[in-house]
């Protein structure tokens, strides 16, 4: 079923619709009089005004769902462009170890390779699964972290490939996550490394999903509270939506959510459960 031409239909019908109504309305105003008439410029009306709501409900659904597939197409052509730009770079610094192994710098090469090996690394383990907005997000969130002096480690032994979850909806709910982490993280005091652990796998039930970092306990408490609308720990406006956004999708999923908190690490565990066939 083409759901395009679905739309399409719908729309030249009520387009259609409302101009043999407007035909009408004008035809009725010189041809019929009294009491009579009254009632039919309402039911006229209502008509006109019926269709007039679906040309306009149609015509922004399908221009907000262009809009968000523009914006997720122009994500991936800016994560190929940085992937393509990554793999120029790879070709210059092998061309420099090249040259330091040929000069018998084994040490040199060595300090020098460490640090394009971890990069390399980051970016293959990203790649991993088979949703290309999840692969672009955890991309994105990696030089994030970076960006706050944290370490964000994946662990990736799903490809997601038939996680019965919308990928604009897993993104929310990962990103929302990363986010509170790398959030806790900075805020955070002390000179300890900083590190995010961000495991994907499954089972024959559900997709599992674990989200840990060293930041600050959260007390036990506030544990309860996480998910709820407007619970925030922060007094600036416009935070505590971001978890309970999370919970309500996980909810839509059948899946579960759940945190832990001690005074080494903070995790999230998500399941969503498979498809049963």
């Amino acid at each position: 079923m083409n759901i395009k031409k679905i739309v399409a239909a719908l729309l030249t019908i009520n387009v259609l619709q409302f101009i043999v109504g407007a035909a009408i309305w004008i035809a009725a105003g010189s041809t019929i009089l009294g009491e009579f008439n009254i009632y039919l410029y309402i039911a006229m009306g209502i008509m006109l005004l019926s269709s007039l709501i679906t040309i306009f409900g149609l015509y922004f659904a399908g221009r907000y769902k262009y809009d968000n597939w523009e914006e997720s197409l122009k994500d991936l052509e800016e994560f190929n462009t940085k992937l393509r730009a990554q793999r120029h770079d790879y070709l210059n610094h092998f061309q420099v170890i090249y040259g330091l192994m040929e000069l018998e710098e084994y040490e040199e090469a060595k300090k020098y390779i460490a640090p394009v090996f971890k990069d390399i690394m980051k970016v293959s383990k990203a790649l991993k699964t088979a949703q290309p907005a999840v692969n672009a997000l955890l991309q994105a969130k990696i030089e994030a972290a970076e960006k706050n002096n944290i370490d964000l480690f994946l662990e990736i032994r799903s490809d997601l490939k038939n996680i019965p979850m919308e990928p604009w909806n897993l993104c929310k709910v990962l990103a929302n996550i990363i986010d509170n982490s790398i959030t806790a993280l900075s805020e955070a005091k002390g000179n300890k490394e900083k590190n995010i652990r961000f495991e994907i796998g499954e089972d024959k039930e559900s997709y599992n999903f674990l989200i840990c970092n060293n930041g600050p306990k959260i007390p036990e408490n506030h544990l309860e509270d996480l998910f709820k609308q407007g619970y925030t720990t922060k007094n600036e406006e416009g935070h505590g939506m971001g978890l309970y956004i999370v919970s309500k999708i996980m909810k839509e999923a059948d899946g579960i959510i759940s945190v832990t908190s001690s005074e080494d690490k903070t995790c999230f565990c998500m399941e969503v459960p498979k498809k049963r066939v």
